[in-house]
């Protein structure tokens, strides 16, 4: 239901009216959608009463949700799982094997590539319709957006406040102080910019300061504080992850969309919880 009131209200929004036949049209349109929705917020209601009553039997809804979506078709299943398969080892081995001269990307295009040759499917438009076209647009445009922060040093900017605070605690304690500082300023401008491009920014700002002789710092524990505080701060907005943005995009399909700001609302309130 709620995907059919997303599609009627996109409907009336593409008409401009240019006659009072096209107004007349957006008008009903505009009455079928608040007509729609008084019927959604009724079955919201019963949903919820419903709800509660099949919580209780989460086991047997289970049962039957694995009777009624079973894999059909086991063959592909077993393609898609090889493709898969060798997409993850060849990221493994462009980490370790100098000989590969394949970047990431290409990996993972060359094996979708090649998982459509093995499928056989003859209709290509309807994957290509599949596609979070809008989805891929957004990381393109934030991955400029990164590099054009990258140009103006504010990733580096960052790095150097940061080196400059661990550089005034004292040496035995550095360490722990440089733990602390790199995983909440990475958790904080994680939530705030996408943790990808933001922890590929921060790599080289992390091995220069583990380099620099008045610091004097391990690079392992401070790689593995960046990671976590870039997964952390990825859970605090709806651009933190981009997990968060996929999915976004596919709620929104389905007529589940939802805001920043219900997702930034929702996201504190489970760590409220949580602490």
């Amino acid at each position: 239901l709620k995907h059919e009131i997303h599609v009627w209200r996109l409907t009336a929004q593409r008409i401009n009216p240019a006659s009072r036949e096209e107004t007349a049209v957006k008008c009903l349109l505009m009455q079928k959608v608040l007509t729609l929705e008084i019927l959604l917020r009724k079955k919201l209601k019963t949903f919820h009463r419903q709800i509660s009553q099949e919580d209780k039997n989460w086991e047997t809804n289970i049962q039957e949700l694995q009777k009624k979506h079973r894999i059909t078709d086991k063959i592909l299943l077993i393609k898609c799982l090889t493709v898969l398969g060798f997409v993850i080892l060849m990221f493994f081995l462009n980490s370790f094997v100098p000989g590969i001269h394949l970047d990431l990307g290409w990996i993972a295009m060359l094996g979708a590539i090649w998982l459509l040759v093995l499928a056989d499917i003859h209709d290509f438009e309807m994957i290509l319709n599949r596609v979070e076209w809008a989805t891929l647009l957004f990381f393109a445009a934030l991955f400029v957006l990164m590099e054009a922060l990258a140009h103006l040093h504010l990733i580096d900017y960052i790095g150097e406040q940061t080196a400059l605070l661990i550089k005034v605690v004292p040496e035995d304690q550095r360490l722990a102080v440089a733990i602390i500082l790199v995983l909440w300023v990475s958790a904080l401008a994680s939530s705030l910019i996408d943790n990808i491009p933001f922890t590929a920014t921060m790599i080289p700002v992390l091995l220069n300061l583990s380099q620099d002789p008045d610091v004097n710092l391990p690079v392992k524990p401070l790689i593995f504080s960046l990671a976590m505080g870039a997964c952390l701060g990825g859970n605090g907005t709806l651009i933190g992850a981009s997990a968060n943005v996929v999915c976004a995009g596919i709620a929104e399909q389905h007529g589940y969309g939802f805001s920043f700001m219900e997702f930034f609302r929702c996201s504190n309130n489970k760590e409220e919880k949580a602490n």
